[in-house]
């Protein structure tokens, strides 16, 4: 956890149970929720002109979701959509100023946490500019696994669907597929139950 969930309920944080593709918010909202992910998955997109969405990221158990827009006293330029059955803590924008003012100690990990996703999306963009579908698909794998405890090999299940490694390498799915397919072959990657495991 980012935030210790119970100074977020002292400061007056609620929790809010969201379903399979239920908005939390929007891009081109005005910013004034804290979010804080005790379970599930959340993506953090856009869309393009014609409709296409492009993944800009995806959070998981303990993320924060949203603090770079209130720090910055911004509009959403992102849309934040739950991606399985989701638990959030939601606690409003004076609230949580009020936390990072009498918790200095909370504002230095904050901060930890926004140049650390910082970097992972100068690390994200570098990927994308490879034309090997292998080769994007194997970065992403291997972003999210650093970022979780798991690092025997085939001990980390990848809790994303084949569409939204597609979304996040700007690859088809029917690339996507045949590049995991090819992965497994060569023994990169395992499948179980239709789920990857690297």
């Amino acid at each position: 956890m980012l935030i210790c969930e119970e100074l977020l309920l002292r400061y007056g944080g609620i929790c809010e149970e969201y379903k399979l593709n239920d908005e939390i918010f929007k891009e081109g909202c005005i910013s004034k929720y804290y979010y804080q992910i005790r379970s599930g998955v959340v993506e953090i997109n856009n869309y393009d002109e014609n409709g296409k969405e492009f993944t800009q990221q995806i959070l998981l158990d303990g993320n924060s979701v949203g603090e770079s827009f209130i720090i910055g006293d911004q509009p959403y330029n992102v849309n934040a959509v739950a991606k399985s059955q989701c638990e959030l803590i939601k606690i409003a924008k004076c609230a949580f100023l009020k936390i990072l003012d009498e918790n200095p100690e909370v504002s230095l990990k904050l901060f930890k946490q926004i140049a650390h996703r910082l970097s992972d999306q100068y690390y994200m963009m570098f990927t994308l500019i490879s034309q090997d579908p292998e080769s994007k698909v194997k970065s992403i794998l291997q972003y999210l696994k650093k970022n979780s405890n798991y690092d025997k090999p085939f001990s980390y299940e990848v809790p994303l669907t084949r569409r939204q490694l597609a979304n996040l390498t700007g690859l088809r799915v029917e690339t996507v597929i045949r590049t995991v397919k090819k992965m497994e072959r060569s023994n990169k990657v395992r499948i179980r139950e239709r789920r990857i495991f690297c």
